[in-house]
């Protein structure tokens, strides 16, 4: 395949940070009914000072990736997972839901719009994705808005570790992220408003992030910062948190997946207690940005437990980090239906 001019960037050295890239997509709710939307190059967007998305956090998005393979053609990884996630974030909000299949087709569609913004397969950036949506319109009282705005932008990004897959130390924060039955399973503003506090005390004391325990009895581990935590145990089990606070990250469940049927692993969501961290030996933390984040110790009060090294990753950790990440670049042939092709 002969890839189009691709932009002049140091595609190698790319940050995680805003950019202007040439289009985006963008479609207004009214009346009840979504318009067909449009790809346009805007980069702003005009409200209503009384819009339910600036007083009540009446708001949701998604962040997701597209990927240049090795014959330059460009990929996603199960878009539709992010559709029905951000349906589902929408009816907790009670806002509009935007069909799946339309959703992709955005998706796509803004993703082959930006296609000279697509990093080349040898640099191992990737373009971001983030879909949002925002309730506007003339209001003051606490209701759903009567109108509602849902864009896609995005940007090059470069891989979020520059010196390779390197562990790295959390603490356990005093602080909830959600409360019981509340937002935290839905993809919403407000539940990374709430981790900039503990997250910037975290970083003061030279830790990576928080670990965030149940908000009910603060003692089974629930998120490690703005991603989803797993661990291996001794006899090689996949293991994850269950709650309904948790946010359902596409990753974590893809990882699932992945240790059980490409590395035969027992898997299994359950509750991981912080007094039983000896069960483990390896532990990290996934989500779209990182892909997976090595965990090196937990930090609990005076206590410090270091799972397989500080300094070196696990090989269950490392196997997993290849293999789906692999998939995602088009290496290695996914599950059906987890790869949707962007151009050929």
């Amino acid at each position: 395949m002969v890839e189009k001019t691709l932009q002049n960037l140091d595609w190698a050295n790319l940050g995680f940070a805003y950019m202007d890239t040439d289009y985006r997509f963008i479609s207004y709710w009214k009346d009840g009914k979504w318009d067909e939307g449009t790809l346009d190059t805007g980069n702003t967007v005009t409200i209503n000072q009384g819009s339910p998305a600036l007083h009540y956090g009446q708001q949701v998005f998604e962040g997701m990736k597209a990927y240049r393979t090795k014959d330059g053609s460009i990929q996603l990884f199960r878009p539709d997972e992010n559709g029905k996630r951000m349906t589902k974030s929408c009816e907790r909000l009670m806002m509009p839901e935007y069909p799946v299949d339309k959703f992709v087709e955005a998706v796509k569609a803004v993703v082959k719009a930006n296609e000279s913004w697509v990093p080349p397969y040898e640099s191992g950036s990737t373009l971001y994705i983030r879909p949002y949506m925002i309730g506007v319109g003339e209001n003051i009282g606490v209701k759903p808005a009567s109108e509602y705005i849902f864009s896609i932008f995005v940007m090059p990004v470069g891989p979020y570790f520059k010196g390779g897959l390197t562990p790295t130390n959390f603490i356990v924060s005093d602080y909830d992220r959600a409360a019981p039955h509340g937002t935290g399973a839905a993809k919403v503003g407000g539940n990374y408003a709430s981790s900039l506090l503990p997250g910037h005390l975290a970083h003061e004391r030279q830790f990576s992030d928080c670990i965030y325990l149940d908000p009910a009895t603060h003692t089974k581990i629930e998120e490690v910062g703005s991603a989803n935590f797993f661990a291996i145990t001794h006899d090689d089990e996949f293991v994850t948190p269950y709650s309904p606070s948790i946010l359902p990250s596409i990753t974590k469940y893809s990882l699932l997946h992945l240790a059980e049927h490409n590395l035969g692993l027992k898997v299994s969501e359950r509750d991981v207690y912080l007094n039983g961290l000896d069960e483990f030996k390896e532990a990290g933390a996934c989500g779209t940005a990182a892909v997976i984040s090595p965990i090196g110790g937990i930090q609990n009060g005076d206590d410090f437990h270091v799972f397989y090294s500080e300094t070196e990753v696990g090989p269950v950790t490392r196997q997993l980090y290849n293999t789906l990440t692999a998939i995602q670049f088009g290496d290695l042939e996914g599950p059906e239906g987890w790869i949707v092709k962007v151009t050929e």
